[in-house]
């Protein structure tokens, strides 16, 4: 079982864990509007799942802020930021952001994002929301990136994703760019 940290605290993981390589899970999210979008899988774009416990945190806002930010700059991927948030405070933060160049959803109705990927905190605190994240996604749906990050309270390695993103095909004994990837 996966795990991660709290303040300096164990948090065990709950899911299935999925490592760089496998075929990304398919889940439905709630989107602001109450739409049900799908993430994972194949698509038209490379998508970079970010997962984070709630918008409503400092750390978590920063981190959308900086998404949203260089989402603005990229034309064959996109971000999709999720957490347990409800979608109308998803939205709002949004508005009240200037969120624009992302999707949020929201994984409040069965915690199929957290399942499936492996980052449901189990225990402690924020027991039932999930930790935070990162999963890039080829279009081929399989993940080439992937990063729980060890500290919840901490930011993740932006550019450990932006690298991954750039590769156009995973060598079989992991990424090369020295990006970070886990």
């Amino acid at each position: 079982m996966a795990s991660t940290k709290l303040k300096g605290n164990s948090v065990a993981l709950s899911g299935t864990e999925i490592n760089v390589g496998d075929k990304a899970p398919v889940v439905t999210l709630v989107a602001k509007d109450l739409s049900e979008i799908k993430v994972g899988g194949a698509s038209e774009k490379t998508q970079i799942i970010v997962i984070v416990p709630s918008l409503d945190t400092a750390v978590c806002a920063q981190e959308t802020r900086t998404f949203n930010t260089k989402a603005a700059a990229m034309s064959d991927a996109t971000v999709i930021v999720a957490s347990m948030d409800l979608p109308f405070a998803m939205g709002r933060f949004c508005t009240t952001e200037g969120i624009e160049n992302l999707q949020v959803g929201s994984d409040f109705r069965d915690k199929a994002l957290a399942s499936a990927y492996g980052v449901l905190i189990a225990d402690g605190p924020l027991k039932g929301l999930s930790a935070r994240a990162i999963f890039v996604v080829s279009k081929e749906g399989k993940v080439i990136y992937k990063e729980i990050c060890p500290e919840i309270t901490e930011e993740p390695n932006y550019e450990g994703a932006l690298c991954a993103l750039k590769e156009t095909s995973v060598p079989s004994d992991g990424h090369k760019c020295g990006c970070g990837a886990r």
